[in-house]
């Protein structure tokens, strides 16, 4: 088992107009997430519309994407709040040779660290081969993780819970476990993360910043002096102004306009914040065509 390092971009899902999951395209940007910078994709999480996708639509999706050439490199995120869902999902990928999976406890009930334990128990004992990156993010799931609830996940499945995409970032400076990856959700947290110890990013931004954060996160560890580690804190700092997918899905639009369809209640920026949007990336020197550059 290897463990998970470097960045990731939480990838987008790319809808035809009838609002189905155009799964060519979705992959091709997945595959311009890496060619671009990053070392992985996470596929499936909240940047992917991961709860509004059907489970037909993921597993015709996965099917697709286990002919390609970066298979190895994608996380898929389950994005369901059932336990059975989960799991039927899951076996599926596993048997179209998919291992590392990005799991959000349920939202809507409020649950101890307790039940979180037992949630993750049964998911290790149904598909005892996957390996398991927990992912923390409060204002979704209305869960935080606890350090201890981590660190007993861990002790008890440690074949199984290999990491963790921390964004409620109360784990990242705090966590701290042998062979076990800590990506923080924000590019803002990856310079800062490295110095602690951390193994890189997962993060909704880095669907654009990828060149950048490959750079921060390379620099880092060839012992370089930082160079544009503020810009790429700048241009995230920019996008959290707004829905992070509607921001995203905005800023890509020019490139293909396919980008415009998001499945309701999630909308692209109106006018005024797509003129305000565009104009601070310009202020900072980012635009579709740098972040896309050679």
């Amino acid at each position: 088992m290897s463990k998970i390092n470097g960045v990731y971009a939480a990838t987008l899902s790319l809808l035809n107009e009838d609002l189905t999951l155009n799964v060519d395209k979705t992959i091709a940007h997945v595959e311009f997430t890496i060619n671009n910078g990053c070392h992985g994709a996470a596929i499936f999480g909240s940047t992917g519309q991961a709860q509004l996708i059907s489970v037909a639509e993921k597993i015709n999706f996965l099917n697709k994407l286990s002919t390609k050439k970066y298979k190895d490199k994608c996380i898929i995120g389950t994005g369901l709040n059932s336990l059975g869902e989960i799991i039927n999902l899951m076996k599926v990928a596993i048997s179209l040779n998919f291992e590392k999976f990005l799991i959000m406890p349920p939202a809507f009930y409020k649950y101890s660290d307790e039940d979180v334990f037992k949630f993750y128990s049964k998911i290790v004992e149904s598909v005892p081969k996957a390996q398991i990156i927990l992912y923390n993010f409060e204002k979704l799931s209305g869960y935080r993780f606890s350090v201890e609830c981590v660190e007993k996940l861990v002790k008890n499945f440690p074949e199984q819970i290999v990491g963790v995409k921390d964004s409620s970032y109360n784990l990242f400076e705090n966590l701290k476990l042998d062979n076990f990856s800590v990506m923080p959700g924000s590019e803002s947290k990856l310079l800062k993360g490295l110095e602690l110890g951390c193994s890189g990013i997962i993060t909704a931004t880095c669907n654009a910043t990828s060149q950048m954060a490959r750079k921060v996160y390379d620099d880092f560890k060839n012992g370089k002096e930082q160079e544009i580690n503020s810009k790429l804190c700048d241009v995230r700092g920019t996008f959290e102004k707004y829905n992070l997918i509607s921001g995203l899905h905005t800023f890509f639009k020019n490139k293909d306009s396919i980008y415009e369809n998001l499945l309701p209640p999630l909308r692209i920026l109106n006018k005024k914040e797509e003129i305000d949007l565009f104009n601070n990336l310009e202020k900072l020197d980012f635009s579709l065509k740098s972040s896309m550059a050679a």
